[in-house]
Parts: structure tokens; sequence; C-alpha cells
């Protein structure tokens, strides 16, 4: 699939980098994939895939369901373990 340049489209796939914690170039790839699987041909239809995605980025990030934060939750230690060190 060629890239598309369109500024609207960028735009939208920027937002989704932000709300997942991705590079641009990720984001674009995951709103290509959509399009491929919807098979969109025109540049609207295209945008309208990003557009749908972005709001699924939204909803998932308003339930907590971002990668940041649960990577945040994963890397938080218990408070009986915060002091605890292993030995080589």
């Amino acid at each position: 699939m060629y890239p598309i340049n369109d500024r609207q489209y960028l735009s939208i796939c920027s937002e989704i980098a932000n709300l997942l914690s991705v590079s641009l170039s990720s984001a674009k790839k995951k709103v290509e994939i959509q399009i491929a699987k919807k098979g969109s041909q025109t540049i609207e239809e295209k945008r309208q895939v990003a557009q749908d995605l972005l709001k699924l980025c939204k909803k998932d990030n308003e339930k907590k369901f971002s990668s940041s934060k649960i990577l945040d939750k994963l890397m938080s230690a218990l408070e009986n373990e915060s002091n605890f060190l292993t030995e080589d």
C-alpha cells in the first residue's frame, strides 16, 4: 500500500499515536491494516476508517485500557516488595 499524504488523515493518525503512546508510523500501519481489511478505496473512506479507530482508542483510553497505563500498572511494586533486591 502506498503512503497516504492527506493532512487530515495524518492528523487523525497522530492523535491515535498519542493515545496509544506509539510512533506515528506504527499508528499509520495500524490504520492501514484496518483499511486493507475493509477494502477502502477513496480517501474519504480511509479517513473514516482512521476516525473510527480513533474513536475506539479514545473509548479504550477512558476505560483505562491504554498501553501506557497498563505498563505503569505492571511496573509498580507491591508495598511489601518495594525494597526487595536480588543478588547476582
